[in-house]
């Protein structure tokens, strides 16, 4: 009995489960098709011939490679600077005690609510009157600024969840602030440095609208405007788009791969670290 009722419990996880991964799947499919099989003969079953040349002709013909490396290095570099800065911040108005550190969080949060359709011309001008036109910049200054309100609301509230017996021990023993910071806050608060760095990494990966206003040299555009060059006036290559759509996703698979136990443990370890 207790059996039958665990499966049945189970069936709308693996609903949910089928319906996540059906479009992965969709897409790796898709990538292996032409133009024919993609609209008319199968659009929704497998490839009948695994047509390998698409993958190819968009790693060969389109720039591929160089989109590829624009996007590792903005969203890297991004994703890193947000964790170091909104870490930071968060330690210091989480856990050390200065005038004014309540508004300066409100202030950090409400960047949260600002439209990124509001801040477009603003940020146009600045980035040209700084001399960042055209520049690895230009994308990491502006994703970096628009990922810090997010990254430090979920910092400040795992570490506001520290027992404060942790810093007083840590205090008794010789610490500085400096290595209380990064020997003993930062370990603990790893779960949600994962979290955070997922979530960032992907949105710096995906981001369109501001890499489309302000890259337009060929040599610094990134994957998601590689897209646009497969879509031409009388004809698309369909099964190369979804090449690049595959390739473009393998990054962040691997990413999600590599930090999911972290993730998890995060749902779970900040109840333990209260108690």
């Amino acid at each position: 009995m207790k059996k039958a009722l665990r499966m049945l419990y189970q069936i709308p996880l693996w609903i949910y489960f089928i319906i996540s991964v059906y479009p992965l799947i969709w897409m790796i499919s898709y990538s292996l098709k032409n133009n024919d099989e993609i609209f008319v003969t199968n659009p929704f079953g497998f490839p009948t011939h695994f047509r390998i040349e698409n993958y190819v002709t968009a790693w060969s013909q389109f720039n591929i490679p160089q989109y590829f490396i624009n996007s590792v290095v903005v969203a890297s570099v991004a994703t890193i600077l947000i964790l170091i800065l909104s870490l930071m911040f968060s330690f210091a108005v989480s856990r050390l005690v200065w005038k004014y550190s309540g508004h300066v969080r409100i202030y950090m949060i409400i960047g949260m609510f600002i439209p990124l359709q509001v801040i477009m011309v603003p940020l146009a001008i600045l980035v040209r009157d700084f001399n960042l036109s055209n520049t690895y910049g230009a994308l990491i200054l502006p994703y970096v600024a628009m990922g810090l309100s997010f990254s430090t609301m979920v910092f400040y509230g795992y570490m506001k969840g520290i027992p404060s017996e942790v810093e007083e021990a840590a205090c008794m023993d010789g610490a500085s602030v400096y290595r209380l910071f990064l020997q003993v806050v930062v370990p603990m608060v790893l779960p949600a440095i994962a979290t955070v760095a997922i979530f960032q990494f992907l949105n710096n990966w995906n981001e369109f609208t501001l890499a489309y206003i302000l890259i337009s040299d060929e040599a610094l555009k990134t994957l998601p405007l590689g897209l646009l060059f497969f879509q031409g006036q009388y004809s698309t290559d369909w099964g190369g788009m979804g090449a690049v759509m595959t390739i473009a996703s393998l990054p962040m698979i691997i990413v999600y791969l590599f930090f999911s136990e972290q993730v998890e443990k995060a749902m779970t370890v900040g109840s333990a670290v209260k108690g």
